[in-house]
């Protein structure tokens, strides 16, 4: 069990003695979001029919999942489009500081290599990538092809070679990483609609279930399965908005410290895991996975993204990392409000059965990815209880589904 998580799930963080700041008054509000959601599936389930001409049929269980999935006969195909968020504007920030560092000449010589200037757009697309790439395997599927979407704000945004060269050469190596072709996508320039100088990054990412066998939506999930939780590398691309909103109110705003000797800024922009290679080799192994859910906004509440009516206890609580801790320390949220929109520490959860436990976390260990056996599936209330912390996150807090 790590030693710096939280004391206790009722009380504040040691903060800074500022004012609290939530995710929600950072400016994202998922009860006020997930609705429009909901509404969405609404209208989509009623267009399923609309398959039969072609020959396929949707799997309707796979609505609410976070990915579609169409049965095409001999297999499943699935697909999923995802947006990267806010993250971008981190690179910026911090690609714009180290520039000015690197001109001033006025740095400490530990603080000008850390910023001698670069883009951070290999990370971003990474990012970006994995937001994909690591929903559309929680279904069961194997990625075949990406697509990208690159919306600028306005033609200016192409004039960084440097930066485009750093997004396209990234986005090709995650590709290369995960054994998927880089189909092909679009790069408007929506003046008006994104801001100057910025850019809307997304992907779409189209997979294949074959054997059918692989297709993993949870209908076998039960009460004592194991709850196998993989490592995240830091922030991921979810509470960027809330990590943007804490640099404006940090004296050295992302150029602040770290108690590890890293600035704000740098340990933010880590690449989010790439989890394919993990589920890939579970499978090889012959894992039966029963449920697979990738750990985004909402924290750990996706946990309990199954519709079924289980408990999820939590007995082993992963390390949190550093620049989660110190952000979670500087807004004095509570534990409570931590978990339940961060990662934390977790970037996605295996569930198998309790005897896979031990091989699932040896497979991703195999893939330099740290997992543990965290907790087991119960009969009960839908929520999730992280024991260790004395935290429950009840089951309404999370309303993803028709």
């Amino acid at each position: 069990m790590a030693d710096d998580r939280p004391d206790s799930a009722g009380s504040d963080f040691d903060g800074s003695g500022g004012e609290r700041l939530t995710y929600e008054s950072s400016g994202v509000d998922y009860d006020r979001i997930d609705p429009l959601k909901v509404l969405a599936q609404r209208a989509a389930r009623d267009t399923g029919a609309n398959l039969d001409g072609a020959g396929a049929r949707e799997v309707a269980a796979s609505r609410g999942e976070s990915a579609y999935v169409v049965d095409i006969g001999d297999a499943y195909l699935a697909s999923i489009t995802e947006c990267l968020g806010t993250k971008a504007l981190v690179a910026d920030a911090m690609c714009e500081a180290s520039s000015v560092l690197r001109a001033s000449e006025e740095s400490e010589e530990s603080k000008a290599s850390e910023a001698s200037r670069r883009t951070w757009y290999d990370h971003i697309a990474q990012d970006t990538i994995a937001t994909a790439v690591n929903d559309i395997v929680t279904v069961g599927a194997r990625p075949l092809s990406i697509h990208a979407y690159w919306a600028a704000g306005s033609s200016d945004w192409f004039d960084d070679v440097e930066r485009m060269n750093d997004l396209v050469e990234g986005w090709k190596a995650a590709c290369d990483v995960l054994g998927v072709a880089w189909g092909g996508g679009e790069t408007p320039c929506l003046t008006g609609v994104v801001e100057e100088g910025a850019i809307d990054l997304a992907a779409s990412c189209v997979g294949i279930i074959r054997p059918k066998s692989r297709l993993t939506l949870g209908e076998d999930l039960s009460a004592g399965d194991a709850i196998i939780l993989l490592e995240s590398s830091g922030i991921h691309a979810n509470g960027l908005t809330l990590a943007r909103k804490l640099s404006e109110r940090l004296p050295e705003g992302y150029a602040t410290l770290l108690p590890g000797g890293r600035t704000y800024g740098v340990a933010l922009l880590d690449p989010t895991v790439l989890y394919p290679p993990v589920t890939e080799a579970a499978f090889a192994a012959g894992i039966d996975l029963r449920y697979i859910a990738n750990i985004t906004g909402h924290g750990w509440r996706k946990i309990m993204r199954h519709p079924g009516r289980f408990t999820y206890r939590i007995t082993e609580v992963p390390p949190v990392p550093e620049v989660l801790k110190f952000m979670v320390d500087e807004t004095q949220q509570t534990a409570e409000e931590a978990y339940g929109s961060l990662n934390m520490g977790a970037g996605f959860a295996l569930f198998v059965r309790p005897e896979d436990g031990d091989a699932a976390v040896a497979c991703a260990e195999t893939e330099g990815i740290r997992a543990w056996v965290a907790g087991v599936v119960e009969d009960g209330p839908r929520q999730v209880v992280i024991e260790p912390l004395g935290v429950t996150l009840a089951g309404e807090s999370l309303a993803l589904r028709d």
